[in-house]
C-alpha cells in the first residue's frame, strides 16, 4: 500500500466518523430554543441588591418557588416571601395572596436549583400573566444564605 492509498483511507475514515458523530448529535427542540431565549430576557438581581432594596423598605414581592424537598428540608425562608409550588403558580395567581399583587409591582423569584431553573420558569409565567417587573434572584436560596440575608421561620403546614 502506498502513501496515497493510506491518505485516502484515513480521509474516508475521518469522513465516516464525522457523519456518525453528527448523526448522534441532538439539535435543540423549538421549545428549548424559546426557553433559552426567554431565560436570556429575564432580568436578575443579586442577593446584595435585594438586601439593599429590603433595607430601604422598597415594595418588593418575593416568591419562593423551591421544590417541596428543598422547602421542607429548610426551616427558613426569605423574610416576607410567599411560597408557591411552580406547577401551581399559574392557578394561584387568581388567589390571595398573589391576587393582591399588582402587575406593576416588582416581583423577585428564587429557588434552590443549581442554575435557577424554577425561578426562571416562574418569572416566565409571571411575565406571560402580565407582570411587568419580574426578576430572578441570581444564585437563589444559597446566594441569599451566603449573603446573610434576613430569613424567617417558614410556616409549618
Amino acid at each position: 500500500m502506498n502513501l496515497q492509498d493510506c491518505g485516502a483511507r484515513i480521509s474516508l475514515l475521518l469522513f465516516c466518523l464525522t457523519i456518525a458523530t453528527n448523526a448522534g448529535a441532538r439539535r435543540p427542540t423549538q421549545g428549548q430554543v424559546q426557553e433559552a431565549r426567554g431565560a436570556a430576557q429575564i432580568s436578575r438581581i443579586t442577593a446584595g441588591e435585594l438586601k439593599a432594596k429590603l433595607s430601604r423598605n422598597e415594595a418588593v414581592t418575593i416568591l419562593d418557588v423551591r421544590d417541596t424537598n428543598s422547602y421542607v428540608s429548610s426551616n427558613d425562608q426569605i423574610k416576607g416571601s410567599i411560597h408557591v409550588k411552580i406547577r401551581r403558580l399559574q392557578s394561584r395567581l387568581t388567589l390571595p395572596p398573589l391576587s393582591n399583587v399588582s402587575r406593576d409591582n416588582e416581583v423577585i423569584a428564587y429557588c434552590a436549583c443549581p442554575h435557577d431553573e424554577a425561578s426562571i420558569r416562574a418569572a416566565q409565567i409571571l411575565l406571560d400573566a402580565g407582570f411587568k417587573r419580574v426578576r430572578v434572584l441570581d444564585g437563589g436560596w444559597q446566594s441569599w444564605l451566603k449573603a446573610n440575608g434576613h430569613v424567617e421561620a417558614r410556616p409549618k403546614a
